[in-house]
Order: C-alpha cells, then sequence, then structure tokens
C-alpha cells in the first residue's frame, strides 16, 4: 500500500507528509508495519507535519520518539502542526 506520510516511533503524536496533502485527503500513514488513516483538516506541504490524533494545547509533540516542541494551542487530528501551534523547546533561555 501506498502511504501518504510516515511515524518512525509508535508513541509519536505527528506524521510527516511524504507528498503535498490537501485539506479533506485521507492520508494513509505508516506506523510501523501498521497502516493508519487520517483526514486532513488543512493541506499539508511535503516534509510538514500533521497530528495523528487530537493534541491538547500544553502536550509534548513527540516526533522521531523525540520531545520536539510543546503545542501552544489545541491541535485536532489531521490539523497541520507548525510554527502557528508549536513552540521549540530547545535552546531557550525562559524555560528553566
Amino acid at each position: 500500500m501506498k502511504r501518504d506520510a510516515i511515524v518512525i516511533k509508535k508513541q509519536d503524536n505527528v506524521a510527516t507528509a511524504l507528498r503535498n496533502l490537501e485539506r479533506n485527503d485521507v492520508a494513509s500513514v505508516g506506523v510501523g508495519d501498521e497502516t493508519v488513516s487520517v483526514t486532513l483538516v488543512d493541506s499539508v506541504e511535503f516534509g510538514h507535519k500533521f497530528a495523528i490524533r487530537d493534541i491538547p494545547a500544553g502536550e509534548d509533540i513527540l516526533k522521531y520518539g523525540e520531545v520536539i516542541g510543546r503545542a501552544t494551542a489545541d491541535i485536532p487530528c489531521g490539523a497541520h502542526a507548525h510554527v502557528q501551534n508549536i513552540e521549540s523547546l530547545r535552546g531557550r533561555g525562559d524555560l528553566a
């Protein structure tokens, strides 16, 4: 089966698009040996991330099994996950 996006680790909550995806597309997302379907609520460009489940504001964003940031707003399943709703946690002097 052709995959539209990939998830590297099962605990990840975002997938990476393998091609440009349009709003309302049903993306086939490879999660290990499994494939799940996610209906996109936003268009997502190649290489960008989208939520594969609802992510509440304040929750860590997990990609490749690593924390890459924190949700600054609720991110519904299928939504583009990017600078508009994620803040970085690395290299910040304001975090203890």
